[in-house]
């Protein structure tokens, strides 16, 4: 209704307005170049208003023909924009369907329409590396690499591909300048970990490295590796603090204290490692300045004293025993270790050594021999990230490269 009423408002000004210039009295006169033109003031003012109307029609047609050019140059650019829209929409598509030769064609295409912005060369290059063509797709990574903007894309990208080849040495040079370009990048952490392990910078991984069990396992490893005894015996300390129940970090301790003439404290430190963490290689350790039988099972014995029910104290005071000549005490702690759980081929082994000390029936010795043969294996170093088992320790498992995942246990 309002709409009507504003058409009937302009038509009765528009009939009004005409009306008054229809009723305008006089005459107009025109001089042009000889001619002479005479007419009334209504048909002179129709004429000016018709003349100036096909002034600004020439006007404007004559600025169309100027803009012509960037009209279309404009037009050309919108129609590349939105081909290389649908070949950036076609290139994720193939990408999430695994077929890469199709990913690469619509990747160039949308290069080709769009220009190296940062999203096509990222595309370019996955598309790239999924069609299994390294080179193009390194290229690629390397032009990125080479923008402010997208520093970070290219070098991990560069990096992905130097550890698929297993080229360790660029991948760590590509993680430092990752690095530099973004600081703080949460991935960047445990790859340069992983990378400083495989390549054997322990001292680099310990400085990557929590602090705890992971951290403990690599202090180890740093201070084996270590030529100055100084940082060596400092690492181990270190390591030995960080995690005293780490069967290499109590050994590596009491050694660096044996050799600075304070056995004393070595054995506490191995006592204190049993107590926590039973393991055979501690009880060698600290029995080892003793020579006499008898006296290496009275040591045993103070080594065990605060945890004896323990299996392994149950066989090293058996073993202890039987070598002192001690072979009832010997059988009683064998099959007290037996009785706490203890089912290993080394328990049956002892138990048929001390079958032959006795010199009794010859079928109990080979009664314990056949139970060797079915026993459960003996404890080894065993990852907990990957199971695999190992006869000696190791600051990473040499399987899948994590660190302080060795533990001892029955495999």
């Amino acid at each position: 209704m309002g709409g009507i009423v504003k058409i009937l408002l302009l038509a009765a000004i528009a009939t009004g307005a005409a009306w008054w210039v229809a009723e305008l009295p006089g005459r107009v006169a025109v001089d042009i170049a000889g001619y002479s033109i005479e007419t009334t003031t209504p048909v002179a003012l129709v004429a000016l208003a018709l003349v100036l109307l096909a002034g600004a029609f020439v006007i404007r047609l004559v600025g169309a023909l100027l803009r012509l050019p960037g009209l279309s140059g404009r037009w050309r650019m919108e129609r590349r924009r939105r081909g290389g829209e649908v070949a950036i929409t076609r290139t994720l598509v193939a990408i999430a369907a695994g077929a890469g030769n199709d990913a690469r064609r619509e990747a160039h295409k949308a290069r080709r329409l769009v220009g190296d912005t940062p999203q096509n060369l990222l595309l370019a290059a996955e598309a790239a590396r999924l069609a299994q063509r390294d080179d193009e797709a390194e290229a690629a990574y390397r032009l990125l690499a080479n923008r402010d903007d997208a520093a970070l894309l290219g070098y991990r990208g560069l990096f992905r591909l130097a550890v698929g080849r297993e080229d360790w040495a660029e991948a760590s040079v590509l993680a430092t300048q990752a690095e530099r370009a973004h600081p703080g990048a949460n991935w960047l952490r445990p790859e340069r970990s992983r990378l400083a392990i495989r390549t054997g910078n322990w001292a680099g991984a310990l400085e990557l490295a929590p602090r705890g069990p992971e951290g403990a396992a690599l202090a180890v490893a740093a201070a084996r590796a270590e030529t100055d005894p100084g940082k060596a015996a400092a690492l181990t300390k270190k390591a030995w603090k960080l995690d005293p129940t780490l069967t290499p970090a109590v050994l590596d301790y009491a050694v660096c204290l044996r050799d600075a003439g304070k056995e004393k404290t070595a054995q506490s430190v191995l006592r204190h490692g049993w107590t926590v963490a039973p393991h055979p290689d501690l009880a060698e350790s600290a029995l080892r300045p003793l020579t006499v039988a008898l006296e290496r099972a009275q040591a045993a014995q103070r080594l065990t004293s605060a945890n004896p029910q323990h299996p392994e104290s149950r066989l090293l005071l058996a073993r202890t025993a039987l070598e002192a000549g001690l072979v009832g005490e010997a059988r009683h702690q064998a099959e007290a270790a037996e009785g706490a759980g203890l089912h290993q081929r080394r328990l049956y082994l002892l138990l048929a050594e001390i079958a032959e000390a006795e010199a009794g029936d010859p079928s109990v010795g080979r009664a314990a021999l056949r139970r060797a043969t079915e026993a459960e294996p003996d404890s080894a170093w065993r990852c907990w990230s990957c199971h695999a088992a190992f006869p000696t320790w190791h600051g990473a498992c040499p399987a899948c490269t994590s660190p302080g995942s060795l533990r001892w246990k029955a495999v």
